[in-house]
């Protein structure tokens, strides 16, 4: 994965969030955009059975670029729960 430093902390670009989608998808994961990003991918929640979650948040890099952080969690927030119930 892509990653851009910035201030300490981690941020990925669009190719890297999408090679990390693509790796939840093959191995029989479920990607939810959450709500829908200005130039990159949004929050974004990944989930498979057995696997940490991982949310992704578009951050504002400049006015033309953005990046994304990348969390990861053994159990989803409640948070992120609700809204994917709400979605279904």
């Amino acid at each position: 994965m892509t990653e851009i430093r910035k201030r300490n902390k981690n941020l990925y670009t669009s190719g890297a969030i999408q090679e990390l989608a693509d790796y939840y998808i093959e191995n029989g994961g479920e990607v939810f955009e959450v709500s829908e990003g200005t130039l990159g991918w949004g929050t974004t929640v990944m989930v498979r059975e057995g696997w940490k979650s991982a949310v992704v948040q578009e951050v504002y890099v400049n006015e033309w670029s953005s990046a994304h952080k990348v969390r990861m969690y053994n159990k989803l927030p409640k948070k992120y729960q609700t809204m994917l119930d709400s979605a279904a």
